[in-house]
């Protein structure tokens, strides 16, 4: 649901056609929220489907016609329903990429906390990126904040661990 949150969302400020929703994010929020292009346009077809957004076709020159799509009263309704849901709600974050940490032991010291290292670096180059995105209005700026937040929180505890090793 909170990828049509983020579409209804989105679809509230002004009316776009698809491409325009997947530049957006990928320019914006590709960093922090991942969605696959074919994944917004099925999205789109479904809350259409549900009266939640309409479409209107245009056609600008030789250019294949493209919908626009705009958040009916419908869609309002249930974008303020996913809102209210979402920020009451906590889902812990997924650690597939942590396992190994779990067998952090069966490894040299020294050659854990070298790999460790390794990662402290991917993780600063990914936290280096959200720095350098240029500032957002309001919730936008909120969420990469929390992000380079929650890379700050990873790196010390990185640096804790390599310190134990």
């Amino acid at each position: 649901m909170e990828r049509k949150l983020l579409l209804l969302g989105l679809l509230r400020s002004q009316e776009m056609h698809g491409y325009q929703i997947n530049e957006l994010i990928d320019a914006h929020l590709g960093t922090t929220i991942q969605v696959k292009k074919p994944t917004v346009y099925k999205l789109l077809g479904g809350m259409v489907a549900d009266g939640w957004i309409n479409y209107r076709e245009e056609q600008e020159g030789n250019y294949p016609t493209r919908r626009v799509y705009t958040i009916t009263p419908k869609g309002e309704e249930v974008f303020q329903q996913l809102l209210r849901q979402n920020l009451a709600e906590y889902k812990p974050v997924s650690y597939l990429g942590n396992v190994g940490i779990i067998y952090l032991d069966a490894l040299p010291g020294e050659e854990a906390a070298a790999l460790l290292r390794q990662r402290c670096g991917k993780v600063e180059s990914f936290a280096k990126i959200l720095r350098a995105d240029k500032q957002h209005q309001g919730g936008f700026q909120l969420m990469l904040s929390y992000h380079l937040g929650q890379l700050n929180a990873e790196l010390e505890w990185l640096d804790e661990v390599i310190g134990h090793l």
